[in-house]
This record gives structure tokens, C-alpha cells and sequence, in this order.
């Protein structure tokens, strides 16, 4: 079912797709909240994954971030890791979804940490996939957020956008395009710059189950130590690149429970 609330002063409403879980009478597990990625929306990324036994039995919300898939547009909303994050938590709070175990990949695993620093009530539990803790450096070469933020605005707008979708591959594009271009470009912008805090530094910082997945194959992120050392679980996730849970649907699904990662 879609779902929808009004988060932000211009009016713009956040979408999300919710299903119900098949909790058992009288047990109100806390709802898990899928976000998706920069350039994507949640439903393609995590349908099949939030559709799995292990993973059904809670509601769920496949959340669009403002600027993305099904949710509103706004023109004076900045875009900022902060500003997803608090206009996320509106959307969470009016659903009464909050205590959440919030599950974001990439983007949506740098907004998430935002969210649970800025917002501790809303977030329970926090499930990173392969997401951003630190700045990068623009890189034209690059079909990300580093690659989106060598443009200026104007000139993705007028043609960047094109020239990066010739190079995203066919799948990313489907949702990338669907995007708003000035959204999607401020998106990447901040994403690129990093929190304030940064992320890593909030990961470290907060006192709630953390898990970070990340494909075998890649090795673990840049200082896994310290992040081990702070109580965050690593995961590696073989048979996969960046998008675990459409690489390996299984493995994601067994970490996300907290069943042991198989094959």
C-alpha cells in the first residue's frame, strides 16, 4: 500500500511503499525502513529482499527520499545529508514507525546514520549497505556522487545528467532518470562533502546495534578496525558488488535477520 506524509514547509510529501508483516497477535516487533540509494528509489532495490520470510514477519516501508521515485520535488529544499535525515524523520514520526530498524544503502546507509545521530528516538537499529561514511573528492571519471559533483549545477542540469547516464548502465538509469536533476545533483553535492559531523565519526559515536555489510570481494571499509572497535558488526557478502541485496538477495536477507551468512 502507498502511504504518504507531509514533511517539509512547502508542502512536499514523502512516499513510501508499506507492507504489513505477518507479526503475531499482540507482538509489535519495531517496523523496519528500507532507504534507497542516490539516483534510485527503494522499491526495485528491496522489494524482493523485504518480501522474504525471514524478513516479512515486521512491517516494512520502502521509503523515496524528497527528489526521488514517487516522492515530491521541492525547489527550496537544500538536499543536505541533515535535511533527508529530518525530513525522513517526519515521514517516520507521522507513520508512528519510529524505534525503527532502518536499513539504507549506499546514500541511503549515509542518510541513515544522520537520521539516528540527529533523531536517537526514531532508530533502534541501523543496517548499513555498503554506504558512504566519508567524503570524496570530485571525479569526472567517476558515475557517482564524485562524478555528479565535478559539474556545477547549471551544466548538469543541461547535459550531465545524459552524459552520466551513458555511463551508470541500464538498471541505475531506469531510477536515475526518474529523478529530479537539481535534486538528484545537490544530493550527490552533499553526499560527496559528507555530514557535520561526518558519518563515520556519528557511526562511531552512537550506542545502538550497528551493521555494516560490504561485498567479500571488496574488502572491508577504510579503517575497519576502529569501527570494529566501536561495536560495529562487519559483514562481508559474497557473490556481490555494490548492490548486495540484488547480487545476493539471500546472504542480505540472513544478515539483515541476524542469521548466519551463507552462500
Amino acid at each position: 500500500m502507498l502511504q504518504d506524509a507531509r514533511v517539509h514547509s512547502s508542502g512536499a510529501r514523502m512516499r513510501w511503499l508499506e507492507l504489513p508483516g505477518a507479526e503475531p497477535a499482540g507482538v509489535a516487533e519495531p517496523a523496519r525502513v528500507y532507504v534507497h540509494g542516490l539516483g534510485a528509489m527503494s522499491a526495485p532495490y528491496f522489494a524482493r529482499v523485504a518480501g522474504d520470510p525471514l524478513l516479512a514477519d515486521r512491517r516494512s516501508l520502502l521509503v523515496d527520499l524528497l527528489g526521488f521515485g514517487l516522492s515530491d520535488r521541492p525547489a527550496d529544499f537544500g538536499y543536505t545529508l541533515e535535511e533527508h535525515a529530518d525530513a525522513l524523520a517526519g515521514a517516520l514520526t507521522s507513520a508512528g514507525a519510529t524505534g525503527a530498524q532502518v536499513i539504507g544503502h549506499s546514500m541511503g546507509g549515509a542518510v541513515a546514520i544522520v537520521l539516528a545521530g540527529r533523531h536517537p528516538g526514531v532508530v533502534s537499529d541501523l543496517v548499513l549497505v555498503d554506504a558512504n561514511l566519508d567524503p570524496v573528492s570530485p571525479d569526472p571519471a567517476r558515475p557517482g556522487s564524485s562524478g555528479i559533483a565535478s559539474y556545477t549545477e547549471e551544466e548538469f542540469v543541461r547535459y550531465g545528467r545524459q552524459e552520466v547516464g551513458h555511463r551508470v548502465g541500464p538498471f541505475w538509469w531506469a531510477t536515475m532518470r526518474l529523478a529530479d536533476a537539481r535534486a538528484l545533483y545537490r544530493s550527490a553535492v552533499h553526499l560527496a562533502r559528507g555530514s557535520t559531523p561526518i558519518m563515520r565519526e556519528v557511526l562511531l559515536g552512537l550506542e545502538i546495534p550497528r551493521t555494516y555489510l560490504y561485498p567479500a570481494q571488496d574488502g572491508p571499509p577504510r579503517n575497519a578496525g576502529e569501527l570494529r572497535d566501536a561495536g560495529v558488526r562487519l559483514v562481508p557478502v559474497p557473490a556481490s558488488g555494490h548492490n548486495i541485496m540484488l547480487d545476493n538477495p539471500g546472504a542480505f536477507v540472513h544478515a539483515v535477520s541476524g542469521a548466519p551468512v551463507g552462500r
